[in-house]
Order: structure tokens, then C-alpha cells, then sequence
């Protein structure tokens, strides 16, 4: 069976989205190009399982596009739950402010808008749980500097790990710096991790 079609098999045999989530992938089809840049059922879906299961209470995510994953991620944290994301393009505020003040669970979030590397170190505190999903280049920078804050036992999802197969020859500069990172990762003696062939390529590690 062709990817495509084993790929639908898989979202239609997956927990569907809440209502607002709906909502915000139409306005964002509606609004903008790019919407590719949202995560998708099946990533979705995996990030709201593992922070209900891990027992994640404190969550940073870099790279919040309009708020999809955002959303989907506060939705499975515990009241009490905080989730800090971080965006640089300004176009996408205004959609992603507008449904975390709609959404029940949009309180547990705050959006931190400027460049991720800058904006990142003004929050205080360590994570349990990380989601990256931000600008391809700086992978390695973002790792470098979070993975220190994640709580040993913490987990930490990176989206997009086969860059639609160009890690194989990285001849883009993103696809190098995504596979420096992937490389970083396997050689990395602090973290246990498995890459997935879920849409883009995710992949899913834990600190020891």
C-alpha cells in the first residue's frame, strides 16, 4: 500500500480533533499559505498522549505557527499544567492568540513572540516535556540549549527528522542541520530515543 494511502488509514483510525482544534485548522487554511506547518492528527495525537502518560505538568514548545499543537498539547495537561510556546513570525499571532483566548485550555498557555534562542532563556525553570518544531537551521542550537532544562525523565518530541527524505544526501542547509542533529542524538549518552516514520519523522527521546 502506497504511503499516502496507509498514511489516511492511520488518521481515520486515530482519535479526531476536538471542535476548536477544527476550527483553527480551517481559519489557518483559510488565512494562510503553509498550513503543511501544522502538525496533523497523527503528531497531534501522539504529543497529547505522551504528556497525559508521562505525567508532564510544565511544557515548552518552540515554533508555534497558529497555535495547533499549542492548543492540542494544553488540552492533555492536568489543571495546573503550563505551557510556554515560542513564535518569531509575527504573521501567525494574531490567529494563535485569538484561539488560546477561545479555547478552555488556552489559559495554561502563553505565547512568547521573538526569536526562540533570545526569548527561551527569560523563562525560568526546567520542563518535562519539549516539543521542537521550529526554524530547521537552529535545531542543534535549540538542543544544545534545552536539553539541560529538561528534568531527567523528561521527554523531548523533535517534528520533521526526515526533512521529506533530504537528510539521506543533506543537501540543503536545513536538511544538514537536521542531520547534525539526528547525528547528536544517536551519539548522545544522556538520552534514550526512537525516530518514527509518523508523517515528516518524529522523533521521541528521553533523558535519562
Amino acid at each position: 500500500m502506497e504511503k499516502g494511502k496507509i498514511e489516511e488509514y492511520a488518521k481515520h483510525h486515530t482519535t479526531d480533533h476536538s471542535e476548536i482544534i477544527k476550527e483553527l485548522i480551517s481559519v489557518s487554511e483559510k488565512n494562510l499559505e503553509h498550513t503543511d506547518m501544522l502538525s496533523g492528527r497523527l503528531v497531534g495525537r501522539l504529543l497529547g498522549l505522551l504528556i497525559k502518560m508521562s505525567g508532564a505538568k510544565r511544557v515548552l514548545e518552540v515554533g508555534t505557527f497558529t497555535g495547533f499543537s499549542a492548543l492540542t498539547m494544553a488540552e492533555a495537561l492536568p489543571d495546573g499544567g503550563e505551557l510556554f510556546t515560542c513564535e518569531y513570525n509575527e504573521r501567525y499571532e494574531d490567529i494563535a492568540r485569538t484561539f488560546f483566548k477561545k479555547s478552555e485550555a488556552g489559559s495554561k498557555v502563553r505565547l512568547l513572540m521573538g526569536k526562540a534562542l533570545e526569548t527561551i532563556p527569560t523563562i525560568s525553570g526546567s520542563f518535562d516535556f519539549v516539543f521542537l518544531d521550529a526554524d530547521k537551521i537552529n535545531y542543534p542550537n535549540y538542543y544544545e540549549m534545552i536539553l539541560p532544562r529538561l528534568e531527567q525523565g523528561g521527554i523531548m518530541v523533535i517534528d520533521n527528522v526526515f526533512w521529506s527524505g533530504e537528510v539521506l544526501d543533506s543537501e540543503s542547509d536545513k536538511a544538514r542541520a537536521i542531520d547534525e542533529l539526528n547525528k547528536m542524538i544517536r551519539n548522545d549518552n544522556f538520552v534514550e530515543q526512537v525516530m518514527l516514520p509518523v508523517r515528516d519523522g518524529v522523533t521521541v527521546l528521553r533523558k535519562k
